[in-house]
């Protein structure tokens, strides 16, 4: 046996005598719970988000997650325009569109986490 051959096999080897796998178990839990209560959530909430982003149209009327109501007036590939007033037209992000007037907002305010704290 080579030196190498010892050392393989120290190393899969503990001290008393159980399998190295048998420790990963606990790390597995973990990442899997974290992935199913923190991962997986984000990213579904994530989806409709963008779902809703792809279905604006010209003439909904929106608030912004600023607090900003207007209406579509123009579609741009990352930002919109609004309609705040009579010939008062304002150039906006699509990522800062909360979500129909009227309705449960699909974004979080933005000064949301500042108010939580």
């Amino acid at each position: 046996m080579s030196p190498f051959d010892t050392a393989f096999f120290a190393m899969a080897s503990t001290a008393d005598g159980s399998s190295p796998w048998l420790q990963l178990v606990p790390f597995a839990l973990v990442l899997g719970i974290f992935y199913f209560i923190i991962l997986l959530p984000m990213r579904r909430k994530q989806q409709k988000v963008q779902q809703f982003l792809d279905a604006l149209k010209v003439g909904d009327k929106i608030i912004t997650t600023g607090g900003i109501y207007g209406q579509v007036t123009r579609l741009g590939g990352e930002s919109v325009q609004l309609q705040i007033a009579d010939k008062v037209r304002i150039e906006i992000s699509k990522a800062a569109v909360g979500g129909y007037q009227g309705q449960p907002p699909v974004q979080e305010p933005s000064g949301s986490d500042e108010a939580k704290s």
